[in-house]
């Protein structure tokens, strides 16, 4: 048995082509790294509730910037979509859609999904806050 020194020794991202199921993987892992870093502006606002009205004030006009908008959306989208790839691999693990039509067919809903339930959340919240 001969080996060839130019081929991998096991799948790397340089030999595989991207793929959709592959971008939603790692988009799962990533969107868990941002909800444990953007719980962070949780925890700073409700610090800043205990600390007193000037600590308070400072936190609601730093969330209300253009900047902490953007970091809430971010992580009301990075929410919903751990939420509903979630729900995707629960239903892998109960031993349903993996055949690739079903994997493809259920990445594209989790991103719609994402799209609409944050778009949702966003609309209500203004219209119910403003």
């Amino acid at each position: 048995m001969t080996s060839n020194s130019k081929r991998p020794l096991s799948p790397h991202l340089q030999v595989y082509r991207p793929q959709l199921t592959t971008m939603l993987s790692i988009a799962h892992r990533l969107t868990g790294v941002a909800l444990a870093v953007g719980t962070l502006l949780l925890v700073y606002w409700l610090v800043s509730a205990a600390g007193g009205p000037e600590s308070y004030h400072a936190a609601q006009d730093f969330i209300g910037s253009f900047f902490g908008q953007l970091l809430l959306f971010g992580w009301s989208a990075a929410l919903f979509y751990h939420l509903c790839n979630g729900i995707r691999h629960l239903v892998w693990d109960a031993g349903y859609g993996y055949e690739l039509d079903v994997a493809y067919l259920s990445g594209k809903i989790v991103l719609g999904a994402t799209a609409v339930l944050t778009l949702l959340a966003w609309v209500l919240g203004y219209s119910i806050g403003g």
